[in-house]
């Protein structure tokens, strides 16, 4: 079974020395048969946020295709400037089908 973007990413994360933590929200609405369901991601632009020694990383996930959406989705948030100023840094994890990742620095 192929691996989805987001565990591309985390076992990525890992390998390069990071505790990653999903922290990427799925909410549900209604009823059984008529729910509708949503991701919400932290401060609506992070799917996962890591941790290792003097570093905090803020990372989006999605496909290679999609990273100028996410750029502009993050570029275009209010929180941007709050999150910088707090040190953490920002990437997008773009995955091509073939597996090879497009990565973009927004710090």
């Amino acid at each position: 079974m192929a691996l989805t973007p987001t565990q591309r990413s985390t076992k990525h994360l890992q390998a390069e020395g990071y505790h990653v933590e999903l922290v990427e929200q799925t909410k549900r609405v209604g009823q059984p048969g008529a729910m509708k369901v949503w991701k919400v991601d932290l401060w609506n632009f992070i799917d996962l946020l890591c941790i290792r020694r003097g570093e905090v990383l803020a990372v989006q996930v999605t496909s290679a295709s999609n990273v100028p959406a996410r750029v502009r989705k993050i570029t275009d948030s209010p929180l941007l400037p709050l999150v910088r100023e707090a040190g953490v840094r920002i990437v997008v994890h773009g995955w091509h089908p073939d597996g090879r990742l497009r990565l973009v620095d927004l710090s």
